[in-house]
């Protein structure tokens, strides 16, 4: 569900020029969302979290409680127990317990036709998965981080407000929620939940302004 919010629950994450701090505090969000729903933090990022900050950037805001929710379950666990939970949830032997894929949600089936409107919208954005890499492009940690680059990258021509608002209505608000819903729903989840948390709040965040930019 989608929460309602203020002007000023999203002015932290408004939308701006392209070199404006508050832009690239979105990048950079998304960016580690990405991160943190591909694999699990390795001890660098947890001493980052040991000394984040715990209020999001506007304090009140819809981002606060979930962001203090995730520093703190981030400075509760360690390598270890961060890799098992994620190996448990996200990989394991034979069927995942919880797939990372908008196919999934969107169609019931894995590599379906989801990921192949993926696939032609990346190719308009002149954007090809990494051949190293064995997730498909509708892994979550992919559909984020194309967000990040639409935001940060330098190619204005591509890199725009508009790229933004068409990709992120086709392929994250469409089915990230649900993935979020069930990691949420999961008893192994602990750091996960809270992963979840954060992205269910910045998207709602993203949602509502991009609503607003269409009235």
């Amino acid at each position: 569900m989608t929460a309602t919010m203020s002007d000023s629950d999203l002015r932290a994450l408004s939308f701006a020029t392209a070199d404006d701090s508050e832009e690239l505090a979105r990048a950079e969000l998304y960016g580690l969302l990405a991160s943190l729903w591909l694999a699990p933090p390795d001890e660098a990022l947890l001493q980052q979290f040991r000394v984040a900050v715990t209020e999001a950037p506007q304090p009140g805001g819809h981002l606060e409680a979930p962001w203090g929710a995730l520093v703190a379950a981030m400075r509760a666990t360690s390598v270890a127990d961060a890799a098992a939970e994620h190996e448990a949830l996200f990989h394991g032997v034979g069927r995942p317990e919880v797939f990372a894929y908008g196919s999934h949600y969107l169609s019931g089936f894995l590599n379906d036709k989801p990921l192949a409107a993926l696939r032609t919208d990346l190719a308009t954005l002149g954007l090809a998965r990494d051949a190293d890499r064995l997730e498909t492009e509708d892994h979550v940690a992919f559909v984020l981080e194309v967000m990040r680059w639409l935001i940060a990258g330098d190619d204005i021509a591509v890199c725009n407000l508009e790229q933004q608002r068409r990709f992120f209505r086709a392929h994250v608000q469409t089915w990230v929620g649900k993935l979020c819903d069930a990691v949420d729903a999961h008893p192994r989840a602990d750091t996960w939940r809270a992963v979840a948390g954060v992205t269910r709040a910045f998207i709602d965040v993203e949602t509502q302004a991009f609503d607003l930019l269409e009235q």
